[in-house]
């Protein structure tokens, strides 16, 4: 499947390769998943990797962005943190916010809310204005089950860097907050219609659990959320990633990149974020849909541009 969607809306040849990752004991090897890709990689132009468990799915990621010739990356968490960034720039727009004064409520701590946050505080999002909840509560730097295990050091920088109030409720963490940001539990009745109530005038609402958000957006809109955003194409604003990764990976291979950094995904959200506002943003309509294919070498250019700007760029085009 997404094979077909790099061809349609890219124009990139793309194969699928599943592989048996696991070990002796049946258990999934990161180290096996690290070895296949660097023994493969000189038959492609780029890699996407793809279901990797957290916490495995850091270490492959960080290892072969690093160490390989080509772009390695992992859709669901630089992918889907594009689009989610792109999705909220506009929505900042409507409720006239500064990405660097919103406070955000993070709901969610795996492989996709962790990019989402990264991406975030790179574009602007102050950290320590940020709140982050995984299934044990919130993340803050007492959390010593994620210190003391190495394999979780993307949640403990976030832990490190973010909520230094020490709040540990999410209905304390919802009061004031301008943004919910969640990727957790696919339940309708995990997000209270009371802690939306007590959130900032015009609050914006992401629950992109899939197949069920956390609310449904009428639940959402009718406890006082200004703009609601889901993973799902029956609502309005989908945040989906089809909407990036063809393009980001199209602008990689065009100039060769050696990898795909943090710069060249906030590059496409901005070009994604101003594409949609050229042709008019609205509460509902936030963000570009997959059939608006010129949105695709748009984004691919901007991204281009930004690997000839860092240096790793094998070809310098104009």
């Amino acid at each position: 499947g997404k094979a077909l969607l790099m061809k349609f809306l890219g124009g990139i040849d793309a194969i699928p390769l599943c592989i048996d990752s696991r070990d002796r004991d049946g258990k999934n090897s990161p180290d096996k998943i690290i070895d296949f890709v660097k023994m493969v990689q000189h038959s492609f132009g780029a890699i996407n990797l793809e279901d990797i468990s957290q916490p495995n799915c850091y270490r492959v990621l960080d290892t072969l962005r690093e160490e390989c010739d080509i772009p390695v990356w992992h859709d669901d968490a630089q992918g889907t943190a594009s689009v989610t960034l792109a999705g909220l720039i506009n929505a900042l727009k409507l409720t006239e916010r500064e990405i660097g004064e919103i406070r955000t409520v993070f709901l969610g701590a795996g492989a996709s809310n962790t990019a989402i946050a990264r991406i975030c505080f790179a574009a602007g999002m102050d950290p320590e204005k940020s709140v982050m909840f995984d299934a044990k509560g919130a993340l803050h730097k007492e959390r010593a089950d994620i210190e003391s295990n190495p394999e979780l050091y993307r949640k403990w920088e976030i832990c490190q860097s973010t909520n230094p109030g020490m709040i540990k409720e999410i209905e304390e963490a919802f009061k004031g907050a301008d943004v919910l940001i969640a990727l957790s539990k696919p339940d309708p009745d995990y997000v209270q219609p009371a802690w939306i109530k007590s959130m900032n005038h015009k609050p914006v609402v992401f629950v992109c659990a899939n197949p069920v958000p956390e609310i449904y957006p009428y639940a959402a809109k009718k406890a006082g959320a200004y703009i609601v955003a889901t993973g799902r194409g029956d609502f309005p604003n989908q945040v989906n990633n089809s909407l990036g990764f063809p393009g980001i990976l199209k602008g990689a291979l065009i100039v060769r990149a050696k990898k795909i950094t943090d710069s060249m995904a906030i590059a496409a959200a901005i070009s994604l974020a101003k594409y949609a506002e050229e042709r008019g943003i609205s509460p509902d309509n936030i963000i570009p849909k997959m059939d608006e294919a010129e949105v695709f070498p748009q984004e691919a250019v901007a991204v281009a541009r930004v690997a000839i700007d860092e240096g790793i760029a094998r070809k310098n085009l104009s």
